[in-house]
């Protein structure tokens, strides 16, 4: 590819990155959603360039989401686990066998989903009403079903890789030469 369709297609996959992550505050219950939808466009910088490129792009879409998207929750979201984490995806599943890489990955998001939401909470002020009600439970309620949510997420990354090889890659190689 060359380096204009490369910078071409980093620009397009941080543009329509950005505007997921702004329009949350036009559709407020994708508040978890778009951000995930978001990292997942990622997948075509690391399929059709290489992670290098896929990791430049990741920063700029952090840090112009920093400044630019309104709901800050969403914007860390994006910058603590999923605009990195279809990177993190390859890496793991490209050279760490299938179990390790689970346990790997899950640990990955847990570790990564408390730092930031105990971060957003000490400094931004956040607040989680299970955790207010339900106390510590609320918190290990809160994770199990994040947890959940995330193996659901990496499965459907999986099959969205598998569907973007095998049927709309050969699409997006007549316009990005």
């Amino acid at each position: 590819m060359k380096q204009t369709s490369k910078c071409a297609l980093g620009g397009i996959t941080a543009a329509l990155s950005l505007t997921l992550l702004i329009s949350v505050a036009i559709v407020p219950f994708m508040t978890y959603a778009l951000p995930a939808i978001a990292g997942a466009l990622i997948i075509v910088m690391v399929i059709e360039v290489n992670k290098t490129w896929a990791l430049g792009v990741y920063a700029v879409i952090s840090i112009l989401g920093i400044f630019l998207v309104p709901e800050k929750e969403v914007a860390v979201m994006y910058v603590a686990f999923f605009g990195y984490y279809p990177i993190l995806k390859s890496l793991i599943e490209a050279h760490i066998p299938a179990v390790p890489g689970w346990i790997l990955k899950v640990t990955a998001f847990l570790v990564t989903i408390t730092v930031s939401y105990y971060l957003m909470i000490k400094l931004m002020g956040l607040t989680l009403d299970e955790i207010d009600e339900y106390g510590a439970w609320g918190a290990a309620m809160l994770l199990g079903v994040g947890t959940f949510a995330f193996v659901f997420y990496d499965i459907a990354l999986t099959r969205l890789i598998t569907v973007y090889i095998k049927k709309w890659r050969r699409h997006f190689k007549k316009y990005f030469k």
